[in-house]
């Protein structure tokens, strides 16, 4: 154990040896195209050849999520049914009991999140991912995660957590008053000030990690704005999302494509609960330009071994083969924080 500490706390001196992480629309407007911000340093692109008006579906009563509606099963995506107290926070979801309807699997929580992985509830079987899922579930790396690890992201580039959580909330405009899911949201980082800003209806904090979600609880659990906010945590796998189709405003992925095992299925699941006109904005690593420094170079490849990072031109290739349009992309060095939307 001690090892492990040394060894992730050296990894935090060094530019691309750390390990980064892997998070309401009005019925008469009209979805815009993202907001092209100004430079202030940053590269900006927008295709205009995907640049398309999207008029949004209409919401019935039927279509509307409630606070019982808004989670699915995992296995049919069948809409789950909610017994306990109602209300959307932490408290009250902890203490309810979810059901499908279909296949009449339950789900619960689980210490303080609501566990909605496929594998919930087995007794003997026990599914691994690949390293760069497994490194995120570590109770070391989900402790030094906002005390140390995520600030040293900003030697590539990232301009932080306020200034990105801005960004995102430009090209969120759209989906004010709507549900955001924070997927791959680690400690909480971004999910906590998505829930404070109050332009939510109801904020879904998600990751696959136990220990990411008891880290989140921790920040969250002795502030009262936070804790009885619209906020639940819920555990799920990114590549089989627990929504049912089209009923999910803006999705959040903070600094995670690079740790997806499959970027193009988490993509397309993101596509599935995204409602017509629905946003998807995302932070990641940029692969280093050939023409960058050697030692830079040295860097990637020994972490290309483990993640995935991706071009400029590979992403909105990613994105856009998924289904998503309205392609555009803010870049600073090796940070790029890109979004689409649902036609």
């Amino acid at each position: 154990m001690a090892a492990a500490t040394a060894s992730a706390s050296v990894s935090l001196n060094h530019h691309r040896s750390v390990v980064p992480k892997h998070h309401g629309v009005s019925l008469n407007s009209r979805i815009r195209a993202p907001a092209r911000f100004s430079s202030n340093g940053f590269t900006s692109r927008i295709r205009a050849t995907s640049a398309v008006a999207v008029e949004p579906e209409l919401r019935t009563p039927a279509q509307d999520a409630t606070e019982a509606e808004l989670f699915a099963c995992p296995i049919c995506y069948e809409p789950l049914i909610r017994k306990g107290p109602s209300g959307f926070n932490v408290p009250a979801i902890y203490r309810s009991g979810f059901k499908c309807r279909k296949c009449n699997k339950s789900y619960s929580s689980k210490d303080i999140y609501l566990d909605l992985t496929v594998t919930s509830g087995t007794k003997q079987y026990n599914e691994v991912k690949p390293a760069r899922s497994e490194l995120f579930r570590s109770p070391i790396v989900s402790f030094l995660y906002e005390r140390g690890w995520r600030q040293n992201f900003n030697l590539s580039g990232f301009p932080g957590p306020d200034e990105e959580f801005k960004m995102a909330q430009e090209y969120f405009k759209v989906a004010e008053g709507g549900v955001l899911v924070d997927v791959s949201c680690g400690s909480g980082l971004f999910s906590r000030k998505f829930a404070i800003s109050g332009a939510y209806s109801r904020v879904v904090a998600l990751d696959f990690s136990e220990n990411m979600l008891r880290q989140c609880y921790d920040f969250i659990k002795n502030d009262e704005s936070i804790i009885s906010s619209n906020l639940a945590l819920v555990r799920a796998d990114v590549s089989r999302l627990p929504f049912p189709s089209g009923s999910i405003d803006a999705v959040h992925a903070g600094a995670a494509l690079h740790c997806w095992p499959s970027p193009s299925n988490a993509i397309a699941e993101i596509n599935r609960i995204l409602r017509s006109g629905g946003v998807f904005v995302g932070t990641t690593f940029l692969r280093v330009n050939p023409s960058a420094p050697t030692i830079f170079r040295a860097m990637e490849q020994s972490a290309l071994r483990t993640y995935s990072y991706f071009t400029q031109e590979e992403i909105e290739d990613l994105v856009t083969s998924c289904g998503l349009i309205n392609y555009t992309s803010k870049v600073q060095s090796s940070f790029i924080m890109f979004s689409a939307q649902k036609q």
